[in-house]
């Protein structure tokens, strides 16, 4: 069965750690592929940035 795994991260360094640490809880798994998104908006002055990924493996 086909399962997926969303995290998303304001920091491309905490993206990054969270997908490893995941990675290594499913190493047993076979990975399908990982989709890999930046998002950037702005509210005020600021820009805000959304960094997320999603893991598709097979469970």
């Amino acid at each position: 069965m086909y399962t997926i795994k969303v995290i998303d991260e304001s920091h491309e360094k905490d993206l990054e750690a969270k997908v490893n640490s995941f990675l290594r809880t499913i190493s047993n798994k076979k990975i399908v592929d990982i989709k890999f998104q930046v998002s950037v908006g702005v509210f005020s002055s600021e820009q805000i940035y959304c960094f997320s990924a999603m893991i598709i493996y097979i469970d």
